[in-house]
């Protein structure tokens, strides 16, 4: 089963697309709204942003990242449901997803405790030439932890590979390549 989003109200749809061919239109009728929509079976503009039932993380991220600067997976702890995010250069502000939300690292997400603007990861490059993470909490209701400990108001914390941190009720482990 595969779920699509009402663009209007944001509501859910779920149909079997075992049913269509790959390439085949459909027409959609939002039950709440009454918004008709289409979409291709198969095509998706949000690719990575589509929650497949048992992603692989290290597909996900190459393809959403051609010059892979790492990425994020969530685990959203109450569902234990999986995205993978990728990262780009400079500031990775990370967010609960919402229509017109400014944040550029969005998730999908039922937990009311993760902010639309929670906190940043800064992707950059030290004198090595090796890629740096700096996590950092943007004055979010909930905080940001690290190894359970909170980040404090303006501390900014280098995270590697395999780093753990929570927002809310929400895991979220940095992957570096």
């Amino acid at each position: 089963m595969k779920r699509v989003r009402c663009p209007k109200c944001e509501q859910y749809i779920t149909f079997d697309e075992t049913q269509y061919a790959a390439g085949q239109s459909l027409v959609f009728k939002c039950p709440d709204c009454g918004k008709e929509f289409g979409i291709r079976i198969g095509v998706s503009k949000l690719l990575n942003r589509r929650k497949d039932d048992n992603p692989d993380e290290k597909l996900a991220g190459m393809e959403a990242n051609e010059e892979n600067f790492g990425s994020i997976v969530v685990i959203e702890n109450v569902f234990h449901y999986k995205q993978v995010l990728p990262l780009h250069m400079g500031d990775n502000v990370i967010g609960r997803y919402q229509k017109g939300n400014p944040a550029n690292c969005t998730f999908e997400t039922v937990d009311p405790s993760v902010d639309l603007n929670h906190c940043t990861i800064t992707v950059s490059r030290d004198k090595q030439g090796n890629l740096r993470y700096t996590l950092k909490d943007n004055n979010s209701n909930t905080g940001t932890f690290v190894d359970n400990v909170e980040l404090n108001p303006k501390e900014r914390r280098i995270i590697t590979d395999g780093t753990l941190f929570t927002l809310g009720a929400t895991s979220i482990i940095l992957r570096s390549k």
